[in-house]
């Protein structure tokens, strides 16, 4: 009993005062805004726009009458599926038997930190669950800085600083490219440089490519090709199948990590015991790829191509400090050079401005400081989604994929975010 109410307390104190998570809470106050009647630009929540590939849907209709629980590690063909993906694509070989599938890559990386006894290490900005978890488990979270002077990336001398104070000591880091929420991601020579410092240091790599296919050029490049001895590939469905509700992610092991992958296993296996059935027949649809999926793939991503560059050209002539972004659905603007017009109007902080320019305009962003960053820093996540995927996918089918989308495109099937960057660079100028 004493062990219980000492668990408990333990417990308490690192819940207690923890907000809902940010991007989830955003989303249910623009579903609450707009059940008032107000027109909400719904720009916080990172879901992808499009749909779930048709093959994948028909997979899944198949095996709706699977209903067996699974090995708690993941059905065998999509454990193949997921192995051999990683080959086909990355050069990466993996054993089946060390791809771990659980219901979302949030799932997974929670029972992570759990079962792993060191830091977490974080660049921010970040994703917002990262830190959250650690701290309801009780981890240290050290907090990397970057800069919009390279990319909102982590530098491998920044890295290499971290670990030189204390060598031994056992960490966790996470990178995550094409990044939440800036979306930048690092070259080649980049990710050949951490890989040296993580790979001297002995640090483990999270790296979490959720975004890895939605690389505007398709060149997506996996830390693990350098450190592959090292690193945790973590992916699911989510961001480039267009199947964030269905909850399915995956982390892929080397051998040399087949301890963590047994611990946890072992605490999923007293979890969420196994992953949803027909979720993973339909994964293995998913993984395998084919025409029909590099056709889904290339088309996604020369629209979020040429929707990014349209709102990063308005956001820079507005005058924010934008990092260009190289994947994913996201910009993270600076609008520090306001910041005394934004004074003049009680505006002091990231969190008093994204409030305010949801009021004023309906625009739902979030601020920085969700994402690691100071409060008095005017950064913001923009998550550009509110537009129908479905009817952009097949108006951009009577143009070749060898080509460019006429610049019109965007305008006319990503009409509500452009409405929404025009009411954001309004704001801030007028």
């Amino acid at each position: 009993m004493k062990q219980l109410r000492q668990f408990e307390k333990h417990l308490n104190l690192n819940v207690r005062g923890l907000p809902v998570s940010a991007t989830l809470g955003i989303n249910e106050l623009s579903n609450r805004l707009r059940a008032e009647g107000k027109d909400v630009y719904r720009m916080g929540l990172g879901q992808s726009p499009f749909p779930v590939p048709l093959p994948v849907v028909e997979e899944l209709q198949i095996n709706a009458h699977q209903k067996d629980y699974l090995p708690v590690r993941g059905l065998p063909a999509l454990q193949e599926a997921v192995a051999n993906y990683y080959q086909r694509t990355q050069r990466l070989y993996f054993n089946p038997e060390h791809i771990l599938v659980g219901p979302g890559s949030k799932e997974l990386m929670f029972i992570l930190q759990l079962s792993y006894y060191g830091d977490l290490v974080i660049p921010t900005p970040s994703w917002v669950s990262y830190a959250p978890q650690a701290h309801i488990i009780g981890r240290h979270v050290y907090w990397l800085p970057t800069s919009s002077d390279n990319r909102w990336l982590l530098t491998p001398r920044e890295l290499e600083k971290l670990c030189r104070q204390d060598p031994s000591k056992p960490r966790i880091v996470i990178l995550n490219y094409p990044n939440n929420p800036t979306g930048c991601s690092y070259t080649e020579q980049e990710l050949k440089e951490l890989a040296d410092v993580a790979s001297y240091y002995h640090v483990i790599l999270l790296s979490d490519e959720i975004y890895g296919e939605l690389n505007f050029e398709g060149a997506h490049i996996s830390i693990a090709r350098f450190y592959p001895e090292g690193t945790i590939i973590s992916s699911g469905l989510s961001k480039w199948c267009g199947a964030g509700g269905w909850r399915l992610g995956t982390f892929a092991f080397p051998s040399s990590l087949n301890w963590l992958l047994e611990g946890m296993a072992v605490v999923s296996s007293e979890t969420f015991t196994s992953t949803s059935t027909p979720i993973q027949y339909a994964g293995v649809r998913a993984f395998n790829g084919g025409p029909h999926m590099e056709t889904y793939l290339e088309q996604s991503r020369r629209i979020l191509r040429n929707l990014s560059t349209a709102v990063y050209d308005k956001l820079t002539a507005a005058g924010a400090n934008t990092a260009p972004p190289q994947g994913a659905f996201y910009l993270f603007p600076d609008f520090s050079s306001f910041k005394g017009r934004l004074a003049e109007r009680g505006v002091h902080t990231a969190a008093e401005m994204c409030k305010k320019i949801l009021t004023e305009t309906g625009v739902a962003i979030l601020p920085g400081s969700e994402f690691g960053r100071p409060d008095s820093e005017l950064t913001a996540r923009m998550a550009l989604v509110d537009f129908n995927g479905s009817q952009a996918l097949a108006n951009a089918e009577p143009y070749p994929l060898t080509g460019e989308l006429p610049e019109q495109f965007v305008n006319e099937n990503c009409t509500r975010v452009m409405e929404a960057t025009h009411k954001l660079c309004d704001w801030f100028t007028r």
